[in-house]
């Protein structure tokens, strides 16, 4: 419509009359007429008219501030017996507002919601250390900072049971892939003890039945082989007490291996952390393994895809290696799935 009254007005300028005009641009002479009266007012702003069709606007700038604040605002804080807003609710609530009743449709209100990009999102969990012993974290950092090809990180994932496990994937519509539905709990349990070097950016792990300060030095050991020149090396870990064991601390000594603690409620300060999620995601959901050899053969494949296509930009940009510090904070403890116990012997690398 922008560029037809644009042709009216070059038409009128070029002195031609406005049947004419209608009958160039097929449109009908009051209209031309009326394109070419509001020009001669208002000028080129004729182009873009601000049609204001419908009914008036029953709600003010004020009205629509007071339905966001209201709507980005828990029920609860407001006296409502439940702890999140439908649009039902929130229009009856707006409603009946005591000193200020607001008039709105469902539908105006998930327009306006929109148009002000409040969106309905899932709620986030966010995890504060307790302790007061700040100098762990410090630590940690320090050596993420400083030494970080000489950085290891250690924690326990799991426990591993074997039972169908529901997960995501692609399908098609309507015909989604299946697994069978069990309540029971059969072969045990195991535990993946889980090793990261944060300088190769490299995951491995061994299986154990159990988890406890006879299982925990074979990890040390292992990390301790993947630097043989010598030079100290770091291990982060939490504050389990199989990790502090007399044996475990005396070893450290004498191998140059300092162990730091992360602080209470502060397992996301342990770089490892962020790589039990994905590993949870791609080995055990979506899952039907018959046995704990298979699921531990399953556990084992993928740290092995993954350091070989750490390096691939699609996996993880190069650059990632340069900053460990900085990834290890972003670590989310939700991504680790932390329970505590996991299976035996299959080492990898």
């Amino acid at each position: 419509m922008r560029y037809r009254r644009a042709m009216m007005l070059l038409a009128s300028a070029g002195g031609n009359r406005a049947p004419v005009i209608a009958q160039l641009v097929q449109a009908d002479e009051d209209t031309v007429r009326d394109v070419i009266h509001r020009f001669n007012e208002i000028g080129l702003a004729r182009l873009d008219p601000q049609w204001a069709g419908g009914r008036p606007r029953q709600l003010s700038t004020d009205d629509e501030d007071f339905v966001i604040q209201t709507a980005t605002t828990r029920p609860t804080e407001l006296g409502q017996p439940f702890t999140r807003w439908s649009l039902r609710k929130l229009v009856a609530y707006l409603r009946r507002t005591h000193g200020r009743v607001i008039r709105i449709g469902r539908e105006a209100l998930r327009c306006l919601l929109t148009r002000r990009r409040i969106t309905f999102q899932r709620t986030k969990t966010w995890k504060e250390s307790t302790d007061p012993d700040r100098a762990k974290l410090d630590r940690i950092e320090h050596v993420l900072d400083h030494f970080p090809d000489r950085v290891f990180a250690f924690d326990e994932f799991g426990p591993l049971g074997i039972r169908p496990t529901g997960g995501s994937c692609w399908a098609k519509a309507g015909r989604p892939d299946r697994v069978p539905a069990t309540d029971h709990r059969t072969h045990g349990v195991t535990c993946f003890h889980g090793c990261y070097s944060v300088g190769d950016d490299t995951l491995w792990g061994v299986n154990r039945r159990h988890k406890g300060a006879a299982q925990s030095p074979a990890a040390l050991k292992s990390m301790r082989a993947a630097r043989p020149d010598g030079a100290p090396i770091y291990v982060t870990m939490d504050n389990l007490s199989a990790h502090k064991g007399i044996k475990i601390r005396k070893w450290a000594r004498k191998n140059k291996t300092e162990l730091c603690f992360t602080p209470t409620n502060a397992s996301w300060a342990n770089p490892i952390e962020a790589h039990f999620g994905p590993l949870r995601q791609f080995t055990l959901a979506n899952s039907n393994h018959p046995n704990h050899t298979v699921q531990t053969r399953t556990l084992h494949a993928y740290p092995r895809w993954r350091n070989a296509n750490a390096r691939h930009p699609d996996v993880l940009p190069p650059n990632a290696k340069n900053a460990p510090a900085s990834a290890a904070r972003r670590a989310s403890d939700g991504a680790a799935g932390r329970s505590r116990r996991q299976r035996p012997d299959h080492p990898v690398r």
